[in-house]
Order: C-alpha cells, then structure tokens, then sequence
C-alpha cells in the first residue's frame, strides 16, 4: 500500500505545477527511473487537482514505463520524460534518438517471445497518441485524462 505525507504544507496551485522534464542515459534501471519521476510529478498534482478516478494515476504510470521500455529497447539514450498538465489530463512526452516510428508488432502470447503488446496497450489507454519525428531522434506523444 502506497503512503503519502499527510503535513500540514500549504497545496500547490495550478500556477505551481511546473512542466515535469527528466532526462536519462538509456541503461535498463531508466525504466524505474522514468515511473518514479512520473510519480513525483503526479504526486504533486494531486495534490491541488486529484485525479477523476483513481485509476488515471496508475494509466499514466503503465504508460510511462512502457514508453521507457520501448525506448531503451528501440533507441540507445539519452531519453528525455516531459509531463505536463492540460485542461482535462496530463500530456506524456517520451523523446529517444531513433527517427524510426513505433509500430504494432504481432503479439504471440503462447510462443515464449514476449513483447509486441506495449504499443496496442499505450493507445487503449491513452485519449491520443502521435509521433513526431526530429533529426536527431523522435518525440512521442500521449494525452490522457487525469
């Protein structure tokens, strides 16, 4: 069970809540390191605007994971989170230094392969999702509601 400080600090505003950017090499512990930023960043938020529903808070983390893990996987570092709260969500950038977009993969659960279903479930959680593609590498983009 997840515990959080119940002090007596003042709530961040609206205006407090800056832009979240993180920034990581690309070795394997980013993943964890890319959901625990996410984490700090939602921490903060909720605490002037909760989620709608709890299960926002835990979308937005599986997202974020698997945008690291797609990443480490499919690009070499650096990697750059970026988060930012919109009107009715919270838009996820994910930035690598591969020019090449994802794609669906066939997803074979029963063959041992593992992998191919990040992609699929990144756009069932996510209200929009979009590549854009740089010079140096390629930012994705991930709007979901909070």
């Amino acid at each position: 069970m997840a515990t959080e400080s119940r002090g007596g600090g003042k709530k961040p505003s609206s205006e407090e809540i800056k832009d979240w950017e993180a920034r990581f090499d690309g070795g394997f512990g980013d993943v964890t390191k890319a959901r625990l930023s996410a984490e700090q960043f939602l921490t903060t938020l909720a605490r002037s605007a909760p989620p709608t529903t709890p299960e926002y808070r835990d979308d937005i983390l599986l997202v974020v994971s698997e945008l690291a893990a797609n990443a480490i996987q499919y690009a070499p570092g650096p990697l750059r989170l970026m988060m930012r709260r919109t009107f009715d969500g919270v838009h996820v950038t994910f930035s690598d230094t591969s020019t090449t977009p994802p794609e669906p993969r066939p997803f074979h659960p029963g063959n041992g392969t593992g992998g191919g279903i990040g992609w699929y479930l990144i756009h069932t959680l996510c209200d929009q999702v979009s590549v854009v593609v740089r010079d140096d590498g390629k930012d994705v983009h991930a709007f979901l509601p909070w």
